[in-house]
């Protein structure tokens, strides 16, 4: 993710539908500011959300990746996930977290992978069991109720 993906992600993390779990970004500044997130976590980790594109036009489609959270005081990698509306429903969040899944073990040495999903988020949480993730816990993250999806890898 870098500056020039300002407008796309602007977009849709300004999308009341894709953000209906997640806080939404109010003006270009707050989408600014989690693109500004992205190249801390790149440069402190080595990973964290990229943008999602379809080969064939490279047309914006979302993000997806992977980020540390703290869940109960534990250090955990989380990989998430935003598809913009129009593409929802077509397996893009399940190919992209898939492979993110495959990055985490294979590249960065994560042992444990995380989802952290509202518990109304159902869509969510099919993407979650199809990467192999299972519902591990109920806690408090971020000052919201969220289900834990986990795996060790």
């Amino acid at each position: 993710m870098t500056d020039a993906d300002l407008d796309d992600y602007a977009d849709l993390i300004s999308d009341e539908e894709v953000m209906k779990y997640y806080p939404r970004a109010r003006d270009r500044s707050e989408a600014q500011g989690w693109i500004n997130a992205q190249k801390r976590r790149y440069q402190a980790h080595g990973f964290g959300l990229w943008t999602l594109s379809l080969i064939e036009t490279g047309e914006f489609v979302g993000d997806c990746g992977l980020t540390v959270q703290q869940v109960d005081g534990v250090d955990e990698v989380e990989v998430g996930y935003h598809v913009r509306v129009r593409f929802q429903g077509r397996g893009y969040a399940t190919e992209a977290a898939s492979a993110c899944r495959d990055v985490a073990r294979d590249h960065v040495s994560v042992r444990r992978l995380i989802a952290i999903i509202a518990p109304d988020n159902i869509p969510s949480q099919g993407v979650a069991q199809k990467i192999g993730l299972t519902l591990e816990k109920h806690a408090n993250v971020f000052g919201r109720e969220a289900l834990i999806y986990a795996a060790e890898l």
